[in-house]
């Protein structure tokens, strides 16, 4: 029975991938890590030895170690020692591995750059697929990833010269590949597997290319892309909006495809 300070793994599962997801802090020791190199979506390794003293984004930590046990609740203690909100997982990634709740392959994430976090870059003016892939990225892969948004000819040129990973142009690693979108790309390359991504991937490929007829609720993504895309000239403060849109969307793929609305 999980204490008042504690999440279960199901629990968590029920945060993943939403807006009151907690802060995830892997405190894992190497040895642990290497011997199961897989992180809960969105979560973040830190050295044990320095977690208590970190700078919280936002008011609530979930602190997760091998069987949680001594590292995650001595690191959790010393949050809430700063009056932090902070709770471990119960079992820590053993029990979240063994209950078969989603991981991502941590091998496959970019390695934070100079300014210490991934900085992306892609085209100005997002529609689709640059306003979906950031929402990944920041929901279940890394919060702290910063966004750079250029000119289509520049965007090569500038990943180069300022340490960012391009995304979503022609040429780069995390792009379109044959009829997939690099939604998708995304979730192939980092393992991660949810029916609802599955459900929401196939949502953006659809709008994305055009082939609104092959989702029904394709068109209304389309029509709400474009929609932001007028309202907002700034291209981050568009991205800023775009993201309650897919958290929309993901918990409808995730609980409600079932549930239908008549007038009574």
């Amino acid at each position: 029975m999980a204490s008042p300070t504690e999440l279960t793994p199901k629990q968590l599962s029920r945060l993943i991938g939403t807006p009151d997801a907690p802060e995830i802090l892997d405190v894992r020791i190497d040895e642990d890590f290497d011997a199961d190199p897989r992180l809960i979506p969105g979560a973040r390794r830190v050295d044990y030895r320095q977690a208590g003293a970190i700078a919280p984004l936002g008011d609530r930590v979930l602190v997760i170690c091998h069987r949680g046990l001594k590292l995650s609740q001595g690191v959790a203690a010393q949050l809430r020692a700063r009056g932090i909100v902070a709770e471990t997982l119960l079992g820590g990634m053993v029990a979240w591995s063994e209950g078969g709740f989603p991981t991502l392959k941590a091998g496959a994430l970019p390695p934070p750059g100079p300014w210490g976090r991934v900085v992306w870059v892609t085209r100005q003016r997002p529609k689709v697929d640059r306003i979906a892939c950031p929402w990944l990225i920041r929901r279940f892969i890394d919060p702290l990833a910063e966004f750079l948004f250029v000119a289509p000819s520049q965007v090569l040129a500038v990943a180069g010269k300022f340490d960012a990973i391009p995304f979503d142009v022609e040429g780069a690693f995390w792009s379109h590949r044959g009829e997939n979108c690099s939604f998708d790309t995304f979730l192939e390359e980092t393992g991660l597997e949810m029916p609802a991504l599955a459900h929401l991937a196939r949502l953006v490929r659809a709008a994305d290319t055009n082939r609104l007829d092959t989702e029904p609720e394709a068109a209304g993504l389309l029509a709400a892309s474009l929609g932001l895309s007028r309202i907002y000239r700034d291209d981050l403060a568009q991205l800023e909006a775009g993201l309650p849109l897919y958290d929309m969307f993901f918990r409808w793929a995730r609980d409600a495809t079932a549930e239908g609305h008549d007038w009574p």
